[in-house]
């Protein structure tokens, strides 16, 4: 999928329907697909009628994938990760700008992981380093909630990582975006608890499409998750988590 040029793409929900939008200032222009022509039809921006930007089958999720991170997690004994480490979250898992994800009962140690995520434009397989990025349909924030007792325990992370809602997107999406080098934060009732830069990332953009497309086929509307940096921790009822990537803008949850 190929854009003229750098636009904001919205999913938001009109007349009880899920639709794509351009939004261009303060308007959203309805779109017949993903980046598709418009409609005619437009609309003032409403934020609370954003829904997650992508149409997601799965969710491919990069681990440790800055070194300060796994530094704080105790698992810098050996080697520098030589592949990126994924695991999945299911489409369940998606959860709109600007909303509410209850505080499980069932963690004693619920995590923020803020990062920068990406949609998959068009079917994509065996990737090159030099052909994945035409690949992506634009690129948003999310947020990787997470059991972090549960992560230890558990055979998988599938309770930990892939419960209902715990995988916040938005707003919206960027289709033009040089994603080497962007600051990446994370802020819990308005402090800054992570800070970084895409550049610290041990595997890049394009190196983790290119991994993932060998063994996996990514669809569009799937969503890529690239990794979190160092500062992640614990979050309860009543806080407010605003990942922020620069270029994108600010993705909000409420813990309820």
């Amino acid at each position: 999928m190929h854009y003229p040029a750098r636009m904001k793409l919205a999913r938001i929900r009109h007349a009880g329907e899920a639709h794509w939008a351009e939004l261009d200032g303060d308007t959203l222009h309805l779109t017949r697909s993903l980046g598709g022509p418009r409609t005619g039809q437009s609309l003032p921006l409403d934020p609370a009628a954003l829904l997650a930007p992508a149409e997601a089958g799965k969710i491919v999720c990069v681990g440790r994938n800055y070194l300060d991170h796994i530094r704080e997690l105790g698992n810098d004994t050996g080697d520098l990760p030589k592949e990126p480490g994924i695991f999945l979250k299911g489409a369940n898992a998606l959860a709109e700008p600007g909303g509410t994800v209850t505080r499980p009962d069932w963690t004693q140690n619920f995590h923020f992981e803020g990062e920068l995520a990406l949609v998959i434009g068009q079917r994509a397989r065996n990737l090159t380093p030099e052909t994945a990025l035409s690949h992506v349909a634009g690129y948003t924030c999310g947020l990787d909630l997470t059991a972090r007792d549960l992560q230890k325990t558990d055979l998988q992370w599938f309770r930990a990582k892939a419960a209902d809602r715990f995988c916040p997107l938005g707003p919206w999406l960027e289709t033009e975006l040089d994603v080497r080098d962007l600051r990446v934060q994370t802020r819990v009732n308005g402090e800054v608890k992570q800070d970084s830069r895409t550049r610290h990332m041990i595997f890049d953009v394009p190196s983790i499409l290119t991994y993932v497309t060998r063994f996996v086929t990514l669809e569009p509307g799937d969503v890529v998750l690239t990794g979190t940096p160092e500062g992640v921790g614990p979050l309860q009822s009543g806080d407010t988590v605003e990942v922020e990537v620069e270029g994108i803008g600010t993705l909000v949850t409420h813990i309820g």
